[in-house]
């Protein structure tokens, strides 16, 4: 009997092959055969050199800055749409402009909804990606979305510390959600850090709600930019008596100086997924990667089997 599945062709654009080749390893299946060529002027042209024509493609690309990595992903598809590919998925483990999930002052864009909507437009059929920003940008696409969840990665990796005195912090009242969500599945008490802001990246107060003295800390968050949130809730844990304090952070974006901010604060670790390159090496950064569940992910969808059943951590 002839299987009625298409072919399944994994490609990376060329600032993702750190995680991508990671992924198509975990699949069983090489990358696929993609040049990016460069005029001289900087503009870029994909060409997929080998045949798509009724195959399930995935185009794993994170949109980090700078654009043109979001610029490729849509150029890519695009490629793959005029063809004839059957089913275009773009795996996305940082969705870049995820942060502009809303109009939070006068005559801004929301950038997260032009990214969906430009990926809708050059012919995207699914979109698989991880921890976003603010989960209701998912209602930003009109095509599925698969939103993994880091937690499968981190979870298991705080249970198997081991340690009895274990509290979870929130660096701030947008991640309590998700802080609490991770609490809840490891049976342990959170704390909160309520900040306010002068403007962008920039802290005018902090304030502990919660009791830490005699813990050991973790702090719970989506993304890591400048580091100077964690940093000063790190060091406020610590004068309100944590013995100690580690934070988590699903994508390192770690802009300016980010890298300096986190190797003199007073975070004894960093754990962070590979869903974007780490400029450079520090004894204080651990990455965890997100391969195998993504490669688990592209196998459920094209074997129509659920996404949600690899959560199972205990998450509720």
């Amino acid at each position: 009997m002839t299987s009625l599945r298409n072919e399944v062709k994994l490609f990376s654009g060329r600032n993702s092959l750190f995680v991508a080749e990671k992924i198509a390893s975990a699949y069983g299946k090489p990358l696929g055969d993609i040049t990016v060529s460069q005029f001289a002027d900087g503009e870029i042209q994909p060409s997929i050199n080998e045949s798509v024509r009724g195959a399930d493609v995935f185009f794993i690309q994170s949109t980090f800055p700078s654009a043109d990595n979001l610029l490729e992903l849509l150029l890519m598809i695009d490629a793959a749409k005029r063809a004839s590919a059957h089913y275009i998925t773009a795996v996305i483990p940082y969705f870049g402009m995820a942060r502009q999930d809303r109009k939070d002052r006068p005559r801004v864009s929301i950038g997260s909804k032009v990214a969906a909507d430009m990926l809708k437009a050059v012919g995207v059929s699914r979109v698989m990606t991880m921890d976003l920003h603010a989960p209701q940008i998912q209602g930003f696409f009109e095509v599925p979305v698969d939103h993994l969840d880091s937690s499968v990665i981190f979870i298991p990796w705080i249970r198997n510390l081991n340690e009895s005195n274990l509290i979870l912090a929130s660096p701030d009242m947008g991640s309590s959600n998700r802080t609490r969500t991770f609490a809840r599945a490891l049976n342990l008490d959170m704390v909160i850090c309520d900040k306010e802001r002068k403007r962008a990246n920039e802290i005018a107060s902090m304030t502990l709600i919660g009791d830490v003295a005699g813990k050991d800390v973790i702090l719970i968050d989506d993304i890591i930019d400048t580091g100077n949130t964690l940093a000063k809730s790190a060091q406020m844990l610590k004068d309100k008596g944590a013995l100690s304090v580690r934070a988590m952070c699903t994508h390192p974006v770690l802009s300016g100086k980010a890298y300096e901010t986190i190797e003199n604060s007073v975070i004894d670790e960093l754990v962070v997924c590979d869903t974007i390159p780490l400029k450079r090496e520090t004894s204080k950064i651990k990455v965890l990667s997100v391969a195998d569940l993504f490669a688990k992910a592209i196998r459920n969808v094209t074997e129509f089997e659920s996404i949600s059943s690899l959560f199972n951590t205990g998450v509720k």
